[in-house]
């Protein structure tokens, strides 16, 4: 039996979000430059969002870009976003096909004009599009994110439009970048490291987390049905104990 065929199909995560981590290592390791293991990454992405669609995945959010990664050499982010901007051009007509949205969240303003249009016209050619939703984290930082929103409510706090007193969990939420998606349920990185890096802090706050040592570029269909088939061994308790789930999940089937 293949990893595909042990998937319970009802118990899938809605959402899923990807550290798509090890492309540079990955190239290093094989005795090239960082830029050639991003090529190889998106091959990895093509078919990660095809098994997500094939599987009736929701959402999925991939981390390609984080506001920390300006700090790299000037020819690797070049590189990236002449690849980011090609790529999106080229996977268009696919993401049509498979009946895809494409959506970004991020400091979108820091990225070069071309990459920004690129993203733009596919973000317009998929919008009326109903199966999988896919989130690019581009130019992304958790911290800047909140900082936007606490500045945004603050604003609104001023302007007379919402009191202090009204502001809860659900008012923060809504002003996150994130507001339009549901929270991701499973969240996994790969290569090796074990942290999360400034991505989705608020939002991951009851995601179960998987960690493999697979470099990106090496990651395919099978390690994404490995990921799934590891968060739908977990019992997830929001902070109830595992007997109130039990008793929940008893009732729910009567």
């Amino acid at each position: 039996m293949s990893q595909l065929d042990k998937i319970d199909k009802h118990q899938l995560p809605l959402h899923i979000a990807i550290i798509m981590d090890g492309n540079g290592r990955w190239a290093q390791e094989k005795g090239e430059d960082r830029l050639f293991g991003h090529y190889q990454g998106v091959e990895s992405v093509r078919k990660i969002v095809e098994g997500c669609a094939e599987l009736g995945i929701a959402y999925l959010t991939l981390y390609a870009f984080s506001t920390e990664n300006w700090d790299r050499p000037e020819t690797e982010i070049t590189g990236l976003m002449e690849l980011l901007a090609q790529t999106i051009r080229q996977e268009v007509s696919t993401l049509n096909d498979n009946n895809i949205k494409l959506q970004l969240i991020g400091n979108i303003e820091m990225l070069p004009e071309y990459a920004r249009q690129a993203l733009q016209e596919a973000i317009d050619l998929t919008h009326a599009n109903s199966g999988l939703t896919l989130i690019i984290a581009l130019s992304y930082s958790s911290r800047w994110e909140l900082v936007q929103a606490v500045k945004a409510i603050a604003a609104d706090v001023q302007a007379g439009d919402i009191s202090p007193d009204q502001i809860n969990q659900d008012t923060l939420r809504n002003y996150l970048t994130t507001s339009a998606f549901p929270d991701p349920e499973l969240m996994i990185r790969t290569s090796g490291e074990y942290r999360i890096s400034n991505f989705l802090l608020y939002q991951l706050a009851y995601a179960e987390l998987y960690f493999t040592d697979t470099r990106w570029p090496d990651f395919g269909k099978e390690h994404l049905y490995e990921a799934i088939l590891n968060f739908q061994q977990r019992q997830r308790r929001f902070g109830k104990t595992g007997e109130q789930i039990q008793r929940e999940s008893a009732t729910d089937t009567h």
